[in-house]
């Protein structure tokens, strides 16, 4: 039978040349893709640059696909073809890994939300971008594990801050 794997959080959260990294979760992507969030102006070019990754894996492609297959966004009149080219060209794919220690332990009171949590944790990301309430509770807890859950507005703050010399 085969396990999850898990990935002690300490080990990932190393200094290293890799650019710091983020997980958008689906309502980031669509205010980002499809709503054009002016919170959101600068990710392409941050993403194209290489001053930051965007994480994600298979699940969290689906859960968009299927959100958009709803109808989700459609008003907006959304350009698929585009949104999946930026996805294919910014994306940093990676496995869904089990976190270790207390990041393993975080619960989100919403279960479809858990997988932007545990895969923000065990690939080190710094950030979780996400307006989910259930997500957002958890932005105390996790900070002090090395992981900042923010708004597509906080992460805009955040991200700059960091870049002042």
């Amino acid at each position: 039978m085969a396990s999850t794997p898990v990935l002690p959080v300490q080990l990932d959260r190393r200094v290293d040349a890799a650019p710091p990294a983020v997980v958008l979760d689906t309502n980031a992507v669509l205010d980002w893709l499809v709503f054009r969030h002016p919170s959101c102006a600068l990710w392409a070019s941050r993403f194209a640059g290489g001053s930051v990754r965007w994480l994600a894996d298979k699940a969290m492609q689906d859960e968009l696909s299927h959100v958009l297959g709803r109808g989700v966004g459609s008003g907006a009149a959304p350009d698929l073809p585009s949104l999946w080219m930026a996805w294919e060209q910014w994306v940093t794919p990676v496995a869904p890994l089990m976190p270790a220690g207390a990041a393993g332990r975080m619960r989100c009171s919403d279960a479809d939300d858990q997988k932007f949590i545990d895969l923000a944790f065990a690939h080190g990301a710094r950030w979780l971008v996400s307006r989910d309430r259930a997500v957002l509770k958890l932005a105390r807890r996790a900070r002090p594990l090395g992981l900042q859950i923010l708004t597509p507005e906080g992460w805009e703050a955040a991200f700059s801050a960091d870049r002042v010399p």
